[in-house]
């Protein structure tokens, strides 16, 4: 089999994923890169090849989080999230798994399939004052008028003569 059927064949088996991760808070601010440096390099080393990606960032998370390492439990607020995007095969995937459950800088981790283009939704722009619906207020209504009772008779003795 040649090198180029070869990598069709890597190819067709590879699947994209995304991997959405918290990091402790703990890391100092200066040292965020070589985590991010270290975990690019354990997806490239376990066969992957890198779509995109976001260097870690400090958030705020909407509630407390808990980790266990060496018996000693720690609670989080606050985190480095990050994401990127690779190509792999499954079997690797899981090899990637374990060793980030291992790693104590990682509170939290996601692994999803997904596809390589863009997902990410754009914003949406307000509405243009042609596509607004009208207001209801101040709408004028027509003025009711008043019931003839003989002339309703009348057309239903008509329709029912019929």
């Amino acid at each position: 089999m040649s090198e180029s059927e070869n990598s069709i064949e890597k190819d067709s088996n590879s699947k994209v994923y995304e991997l959405g991760y918290l990091l402790v808070p703990s890391i100092k601010e200066e040292d965020v890169p070589v985590s991010y440096g270290n975990l690019k390099e354990l997806i490239l080393s376990l066969g992957g090849e890198l779509v995109s990606d976001e260097m870690p960032k400090m958030i705020t998370l909407a509630y407390s989080m808990q980790r266990v390492t060496s018996n000693i439990r720690s609670r989080f607020s606050t985190a480095y999230f990050g994401w990127t995007k690779f190509v792999m095969e499954p079997e690797n995937v899981l090899e990637l798994k374990k060793r980030l459950d291992l790693d104590p800088n990682f509170i939290r981790f996601l692994i999803l399939k997904t596809v390589r283009e863009n997902t990410i939704a754009a914003k949406r722009f307000p509405r243009s004052e042609m596509y607004k619906r009208p207001k209801t207020r101040g709408v004028k209504t027509e003025a009711a008028v008043p019931i003839n009772k003989e002339a309703i008779d009348k057309e239903i003795d008509a329709l029912i003569a019929v």
